[in-house]
C-alpha cells in the first residue's frame, strides 16, 4: 500500500502536465486581429481581456493573429469581435468605425489606403533575439545572466536567461536599445535592420556585433530581482585554491566556514549566525546538500565542477521548496553545451593533499551534446605537528565522476539528464591507528567514514513557441547514499534513499508586468540509521503545491509574492507563504525587504557529526513516537532588509550594501552541550531561539584593475538551553573582512584576504577537572589568505597560494588527547583554525 501511495504521487505532476496541454488545446481560439506594433498589442489583448469568458489573450505581431484561452461555458465569439473593433481594431469578421480608427495613434495606423495610416514602419513585429556575454577574467567567453535589455524610453523589455539569451518583440517607437547590467552606466545601441546580434564585452565580435566596453565583476546583484541575489562567476571562485564546495566562500564575506570538531576535518558553513543546515542547499535548483549529506555534502561537490553560484539570504522562492531558513544557495555546474571541450586542474599542498579534475564536453550533433567530470583526491602522509598523538589531517581517498547529457529538441523542447557517483574513504585517529584493522577496538583511538553515493536525475522544458511567455518543466531526482562509520568505539552507519518531483509551470495574466508560476512537487526520504547498536528507521513523504506571483509593471517598483502547502506524513499539513518587495527611488539605489517562513526535519547525528569525535552520551528527550527522534519538525520565520547603493567615484562605480536580517524560531532541535561537559541534550526548543544579523559591505575598483571588497557584520544569536536564554556557542558576534585583487594586463592575478573573527562563547567544562577546562570565551584572531596566478595565452595557467599565513592555531583543540577513551575526551570544541600555515601550488589547463 505503501508502494502504492510513493508512486501515485511520484507521477502525479506528469498527468498534471498533460492536462495543462490538454485543457488548453480544447478551450484556445485564433483569430486574425489587425495591428502594427507593441501598443497595438497592448490595446488588443485589454479588450480580449473585459471580454466575458476570456481567461488570457497575447496577440502575435507578425502573424497578426489573436489567441485567447476561454472557457466556452460563457463565452461569445461574436462579443469578442465587437470589443475589438470598438476599439478601433480589424478582425476577421468585423471592421471597425472610421472615425475610431482614425483616432488611433500614428503609429498603429495599419489601413495602407487611408492618409492617416502613411506611417509604414519598418521594424514592428520581428523578433530581436542575441546573446549577452564577457570574457571573464581568464579571457573565457560567459554568458551574462539578468543582463536588463529593452527599449529606450519605454518599459518593453525582459532580460538574460542563463545562457546570456534574449528575445525581444521590436517596436515601432524606436529602434535604440538599451543594454544595461549590474549597477552600470546604460548603453544605448541601434538596432536598425538587425534581427540577430551578439552583445559581446571587451572582446571583438563577428556577426551583428555590438561592443561594450566593461570589466566584469566577480561577484554581482541584479538591480531588478526583487529577491536580492550575489552571482558569484567562476573568477570569483578562481581565487582561491577552491577544491570543493566548503572552501568555495573563502572571499566571500556572508558565510563562515569552521570546522566541526579537530579530530575529522569536517567543515561546516553558517548563515546568518545559523548553521549550514538552516541553509537550502540545491544544484541546479533541485536539492543537494541535505539529509545525510548535511555536513559531508560540501565535499561532494569539486570546486573545479561549478560554473557559477547563486546566494541569497533569508527565504527565497517557493518553488524550490519550504526547507530554507537562513538562505539558499543554488550551484550552478559545467554544462556540456557552453564549458570547455577539455579542463584539467592538478593541485597539491605541503600536507600532502593531491588532487586532480578533467572536465570533458563534446558536441555529437545539433540535439546532442555530453560532459564528463571526473574528481580525484589523496592524502596520505601522516603529520602530527601540534604533537598531541592525533593526526592534523584525515587520511583520505576520494573519487567522484558525472556523466550528463544535454538535448535540444524542437518547438522549444530542451531535456538532460545525468548519473553522479561519489565514493569516500576517510580515516583519522591517533597517529598508530591502522583503518579498519583497528574498528572498534579499544587501541589506538580512530575514526573511520566510508560513504558510498550515487544519484541521478533528470530535467525537461519546452517554451511554447506561440506563446514565448508560457513555459512547463519537470524535474526529478534519485540519491542513495550509504555511510558506513565508526569513532573510537561508537558506530554510526546509514542509508538514505531519496526521491524528488518538482512540476512547474509559467505563463502570465494579462501582459508580462503580471507572471506567475505554479506546480506540483512531491519529496520522498527513507532513512536507516544504527548509532551504538540502536536503530532509528524513518519514512517522510511530502507531497506539495506552490503558487508564485511576479509583478515587474514599474521600474521602480516589483514584488514576488509566493505561498506553498505541503502535507508531511508526520508533521501534517503546513503553509509556507514568502514575500520579496523591491523599490528604486533612483537609478542608482534600491531598497529590499522579504519575508517568509521555512520548515525542516531535523537530522540530529548527521548534523552534529562532530560529537561522535567525543566521549559525550548522547541523550535525545523524545516526546512523540509518531515523529522522527520523537521531536518536532523546525520552523521559522525570517524576515530581511537591505539597501543597494551605487556610489560614482569619477570614472568608476563603487556599491554599497547594508543588510539586516532577523530569524525567529517557533520549533527547534538544541543541541545542548551547557548541561555537562560528559553529554550532548537534543530536545525540542522551550523557550526563544533567534537571530539578528546586519552586515554592510562595499565593493570598488579604487585603481584600474585593482578591486576592493569590504564588509563588517554583527550577530546576535540566542538559544534556550534548559531554561536560560544564552549566546549561540562557537559562533562569533563580529567578523571584519577585506579583500584585495589586482591584475595585469600580462596575466598576472594576485588575491588577498584577511579575516579578523570576534570573540566566540565556548560551552561550560566548569565541571571538568582543571586541566580539562576551557576559558569561557575564544579570543579573536586574524586569518589571512593569499594566491598568485599567472596565464598563458588563455589556455594554461600556474597558481600558488598560501592559507593562514599568521600560523594562528587554537591551542590543544582536543581536550584529553592522551586518554580517548576517558571521561573527558573532546574534540568537538572547536573555535579556530586546527591547522597552522598552509602552502599550496596547482595548475590549469583549457581547451576551448
Amino acid at each position: 500500500m505503501k508502494s502504492i501511495y510513493l508512486w501515485l504521487f511520484a507521477i502525479l505532476p506528469l498527468f498534471y502536465a498533460t492536462s495543462i496541454l490538454a485543457q488548453e488545446n480544447d478551450n484556445t481560439l485564433k483569430i486574425h486581429v489587425d495591428g502594427v506594433c507593441g501598443m497595438c498589442k497592448t490595446r488588443i489583448e485589454k479588450a480580449a481581456l473585459q471580454t466575458k469568458g476570456v481567461k488570457t489573450a497575447n496577440w502575435n505581431i507578425s502573424a497578426k493573429e489573436l489567441k485567447v484561452f476561454v472557457n466556452p461555458k460563457n463565452f461569445n465569439e461574436d462579443q469578442l469581435h465587437q470589443n475589438l473593433t470598438a476599439i478601433g481594431h480589424d478582425t476577421e469578421k468585423a471592421k471597425a468605425n472610421n472615425e475610431v480608427y482614425n483616432s488611433l495613434p500614428g503609429c498603429c495606423k495599419y489601413r495602407p489606403d487611408q492618409e492617416e495610416s502613411s506611417y509604414t514602419p519598418s521594424n514592428e513585429g520581428v523578433e530581436l533575439t542575441g546573446k549577452v556575454f564577457a570574457a571573464d577574467e581568464n579571457g573565457d567567453l560567459q554568458p551574462l545572466y539578468t543582463a536588463n535589455v529593452y527599449w529606450a524610453n519605454t518599459i518593453i523589455g525582459t532580460t538574460t536567461d542563463e545562457n546570456g539569451e534574449f528575445a525581444l518583440r521590436k517596436i515601432p517607437k524606436t529602434n535604440l536599445l538599451v543594454v544595461s547590467f549590474v549597477g552600470l552606466g546604460s548603453d544605448t545601441l541601434n538596432m536598425e535592420g538587425l534581427t540577430r546580434v551578439q552583445i559581446q564585452l571587451e572582446n571583438d565580435i563577428t556577426l551583428d556585433e555590438i561592443e561594450v566596453a566593461y570589466r566584469r565583476k566577480t561577484t554581482e546583484i541584479s538591480f531588478l530581482d526583487p529577491i536580492k541575489t550575489e552571482q558569484i562567476s567562476e573568477g570569483e571562485l578562481l581565487k582561491a585554491a577552491c577544491c570543493n564546495l566548503s572552501e568555495s566562500f573563502e572571499t566571500n564575506p556572508s558565510v563562515d566556514v569552521s570546522f566541526t570538531d579537530a579530530v575529522t576535518g569536517t567543515r561546516q558553513i553558517q548563515m546568518l549566525g545559523l548553521a549550514g543546515n538552516y541553509v537550502q542547499i540545491g544544484k541546479e535548483n533541485m536539492p543537494d546538500i541535505r539529509g545525510l549529506a548535511a555536513l559531508y555534502g560540501f565535499t561532494y561537490t569539486p570546486g573545479h565542477w561549478i560554473e557559477g553560484i547563486q546566494l541569497n539570504k533569508g527565504t527565497g522562492s517557493v518553488v524550490n521548496g519550504f526547507e530554507s531558513i537562513a538562505g539558499q544557495i543554488n550551484v550552478e555546474l559545467k554544462k556540456p553545451q557552453n564549458s570547455e571541450k577539455v579542463y584539467l586542474n592538478l593541485y597539491a599542498n605541503e600536507g600532502g593533499r593531491l588532487e586532480a579534475n578533467a572536465n570533458f564536453s563534446h558536441k555529437l550533433s545539433d540535439k546532442w551534446q555530453v560532459g564528463l567530470l571526473l574528481h580525484g583526491k589523496s592524502q596520505q602522509p601522516k603529520f602530527d605537528k601540534n604533537e598531541d598523538g592525533f593526526l592534523d589531517n584525515p587520511i583520505s581517498k576520494h573519487f567522484i565522476g558525472m556523466n550528463r547529457w544535454k538535448f535540444f529538441g524542437k518547438n522549444g523542447l530542451e531535456g538532460q539528464f545525468g548519473f553522479k557517483a561519489t565514493l569516500m574513504n576517510n580515516t583519522s585517529g591517533q597517529e598508530n591507528f591502522e583503518g579498519e584493522g583497528n574498528r572498534l577496538s579499544v587501541s589506538p583511538w580512530g575514526a573511520n567514514i566510508k560513504t558510498n553515493r550515487l544519484e541521478g536525475w533528470f530535467k525537461m522544458g519546452k517554451v511554447f513557441p506561440e506563446r514565448p511567455f508560457s513555459s512547463i518543466g519537470f524535474q526529478s531526482s534519485v540519491v542513495f547514499h550509504d555511510q558506513d562509520s565508526f569513532f573510537g568505539l561508537r558506530n554510526y552507519d546509514a542509508t538514505q534513499k531519496s526521491v524528488y518531483t518538482n512540476l512547474i509551470y509559467q505563463s502570465i495574466l494579462n501582459n508580462t508586468n503580471h507572471q506567475y508560476k505554479a506546480g506540483l512537487s512531491f519529496q520522498y526520504d527513507q532513512f536507516d540509521e544504527n548509532v551504538e547498536g540502536m536503530d532509528y528507521e524513518r519514512n517522510e513523504t511530502v507531497p506539495g503545491a506552490f503558487f508564485e506571483y511576479t509583478y515587474t509593471g514599474s521600474d521602480k517598483f516589483s514584488a514576488v509574492f509566493g505561498l506553498r502547502g505541503d502535507y508531511h506524513n508526520n508533521y501534517g499539513f503546513f503553509a509556507t507563504p514568502r514575500m520579496h518587495i523591491r523599490y528604486a527611488p533612483t537609478n542608482q539605489t534600491v531598497l529590499r525587504a522579504s519575508a517568509g517562513r521555512g520548515q525542516k526535519t531535523a537530522n540530529i547525528f548527521a548534523e552534529n557529526i562532530g560529537v561522535f569525535a567525543s566521549n559525550r552520551d548522547i541523550i535525545i528527550h523524545s516526546e512523540n513516537t509518531d515523529t522522527p527522534y520523537g521531536l518536532e519538525a523546525e520552523s521559522a520565520w525570517n524576515f530581511g532588509l537591505n539597501l543597494t547603493q551605487d556610489i560614482n567615484l569619477g570614472s568608476k562605480t563603487a556599491s554599497w550594501g547594508l543588510d539586516f536580517y532577523h530569524t525567529r524560531f517557533q520549533n527547534q532541535i538544541i543541541a545542548d552541550y551547557e548541561q555537562s561537559p560528559q553529554e550532548l541534550h537534543l530536545y525540542n526548543l522551550v523557550g526563544k531561539s533567534y537571530s539578528n544579523s546586519i552586515q554592510t559591505q562595499i565593493d570598488m575598483e579604487v585603481l584600474p584593475r585593482l578591486d576592493v571588497r569590504l564588509a563588517y557584520r554583527f550577530n546576535d544569536v540566542k538559544m534556550t538551553f534548559n531554561g536560560d536564554l544564552l549566546q549561540k556557542p562557537l559562533t562569533s558576534r563580529d567578523r571584519a573582512f577585506i579583500n584585495l585583487g589586482y591584475q595585469t594586463e600580462n596575466g598576472w592575478k594576485f588575491d588577498f584576504t584577511l579575516n579578523r573573527q570576534g570573540q566566540k562563547r565556548i560551552p561550560s567544562t566548569a565541571s571538568n577537572p582543571e586541566q580539562y577546562r576551557l576559558e569561557e570565551k575564544s579570543p579573536a584572531f586574524f586569518l589571512a589568505n593569499t594566491q598568485v596566478t599567472k596565464v598563458w595565452a588563455e589556455r594554461f595557467e600556474v597558481y600558488v597560494g598560501g592559507e593562514n599565513l599568521f600560523n594562528f592555531k587554537q591551542e590543544n583543540p582536543i581536550l584529553a588527547s592522551s586518554e580517548p577513551y576517558g571521561d573527558y575526551f573532546d574534540s568537538s570544541l572547536v573555535w579556530g583554525p586546527i591547522f597552522g600555515r598552509m602552502v599550496y601550488g596547482g595548475l590549469r589547463f583549457r581547451l576551448k
